[in-house]
């Protein structure tokens, strides 16, 4: 019968040829590609299917290890301090070594136990804490940039603040601290207050510097703005902000008693072959090669030695007397990978 028009055609009759021009176009679309892919002078190769090669992929904690500076300065500073380090350990050691940056005391803490952190270079009480919560295990000590093996904090004040000239001003005043988990900036002179009878509770207030990174140049810059009567922070920390206020208007109340210098520790699990490699590369650092001295001078060091948890006994009683330790880390203590690595003390 035939069909005076396309509508007259039945709907079935429609679909089975749109179906078959479809097949034949893919059909002559597979013999053009097939033309073009194989020249007049090239034949077609066959593919035996059944051979093949298992690639491996490491997982990335395997392929890189992250290396992180505990954020007391902004993350710029932290970059900038610690880069030349880095590249310094990587052609050292043969490891892929990535800086990481928390944003703040305690999450740097929190990635140390979640695995996240291999390499920490830490403050003193950071690493005490990370030691009695996740068994973190000292490697290494610095030597600062002033030669000395310790530190201290500092309590400051605005130079011209009539109502604060000496330590015991400090009673009913407002206090910025650096950090609850801070050493320089607020464990120590949580103790030289004390040790001078004035409690926590002779201040009209006690604060932290909010945000994340920047956390001493947050407590300065309260300080010269009028916002808080004193602050405390690491001895050294004034010098970050030079150009930024006039130091001339900042007072140096007290000084803290010295303790045990930062440290770099690592994670409980981390292969202690890999420790002894890194312990290795930054205790070989020598200020007076010229290549080395460019890479402590920028990270403020002088030298780095070998450590062990026993090096900062002074930081843990301190610790004990002005907090709470919570003895969690259950793990048996490892073998001092300096020992192992053959290293000797300087």
């Amino acid at each position: 019968m035939p069909y005076r028009s396309r509508r007259d055609i039945p709907a079935y009759t429609r679909w089975h040829t749109r179906r078959l021009s479809g097949a034949l176009r893919l059909i002559l679309v597979g013999l053009l590609l097939l033309a073009t892919a194989c020249s007049r002078d090239e034949t077609a190769q066959p593919i035996d299917m059944s051979v093949r090669e298992d690639v491996a992929i490491l997982p990335e904690a395997e392929q890189v290890l992250t290396y992180a500076y505990l954020p007391q300065f902004s993350h710029t500073v932290s970059f900038q301090r610690h880069h030349l380090m880095i590249r310094y350990l990587e052609a050292q050691t043969g490891l892929r070594i990535r800086q990481v940056f928390p944003d703040t005391f305690d999450e740097h803490m929190r990635m140390v136990g979640q695995g996240s952190i291999d390499i920490s270079f830490s403050n003193p009480l950071i690493y005490v804490r990370m030691a009695e919560a996740y068994c973190t295990r000292a490697f290494a000590r610095v030597i600062e940039a002033n030669g000395r093996e310790r530190f201290r904090g500092e309590i400051i004040a605005r130079s011209d603040n009539p109502a604060v000239q000496q330590l015991a001003d400090s009673r009913g005043k407002r206090w910025i601290a650096v950090d609850p988990a801070s050493a320089g900036g607020y464990l120590y002179p949580l103790g030289h207050f004390l040790a001078n009878g004035i409690r926590p509770s002779d201040f009209s207030e006690i604060a932290f510097a909010p945000g994340p990174g920047g956390k001493q140049e947050k407590v300065i810059l309260a300080v010269y703005a009028g916002q808080y009567d004193i602050g405390s922070v690491r001895e050294g920390a004034l010098e970050v902000v030079a150009d930024k206020v006039d130091l001339g208007k900042i007072r140096v109340l007290a000084r803290t008693q010295w303790y045990p210098g930062w440290v770099y520790a690592a994670r409980t699990d981390l292969d202690p072959a890999t420790i002894a490699s890194v312990a290795a590369a930054m205790t070989a650092l020598d200020v007076d090669n010229p290549e080395h001295r460019r890479i402590l001078e920028n990270a403020h060091m002088t030298a780095i030695t070998p450590a062990t948890d026993r090096d900062f006994d002074t930081v843990r009683e301190l610790w004990q007397r002005v907090g709470t330790v919570q003895h969690r880390c259950a793990a048996p203590v490892a073998p001092n990978p300096v020992a192992v690595s053959g290293l000797r003390e300087r």
